[in-house]
């Protein structure tokens, strides 16, 4: 009986272990989809960005906006890269719960435009935050927080 005890508790020791080891190695493939996808959008490579995400994405902008679907996101994002070519993210700090990720840092680009104002009086610069779902290794949100006066200023005085 005792052998049958020891038996049991090395089986439960080994599940254990296996949970974890599979647990750390879903965290970190997450972790490995959200970094993919910021690699994505600070090459503006939209084809890539399209396949990291759910068919039924889910996009969250800084004033709360919501957009839903990877094929409505492959447009916006071209919209985008459109009017703020050089957009990037820099992420300074990671925080993950399970399948939430939480990124600090900041974002930056030039609006471009047809008006004669130096693009160096267009470029921006904002501390900012996203929040990402990971599912079955793909992006199923991606909400931006962050506080974009100074680009809609930029925007508004360039109309």
């Amino acid at each position: 009986m005792k052998r049958l005890n020891t038996l049991i508790l090395i089986s439960l020791i080994f599940s254990i272990s296996i949970n974890c080891q599979v647990y750390k190695q879903t965290k970190n493939m997450d972790i490995k989809v959200v970094h993919d996808f910021i690699e994505s959008i600070n090459s503006a490579n939209i084809d890539r960005m399209y396949n990291l995400m759910t068919k039924d994405h889910e996009f969250i902008d800084s004033q709360g906006n919501k957009m839903v679907g990877n094929e409505n996101m492959r447009k916006s994002w071209i919209g985008y890269f459109g009017l703020f070519p050089d957009y990037k993210i820099k992420i300074t700090d990671t925080l993950q719960n399970d399948s939430i990720i939480v990124m600090l840092g900041y974002a930056r680009g030039t609006y471009i435009t047809n008006t004669k104002n130096s693009e160096n009086n267009n470029y921006w610069r904002v501390p900012a935050s996203w929040k990402a779902i990971v599912v079955h290794e793909k992006i199923k949100l991606w909400q931006v927080y962050a506080d974009n006066s100074v680009v809609i200023d930029i925007i508004n005085k360039n109309k």
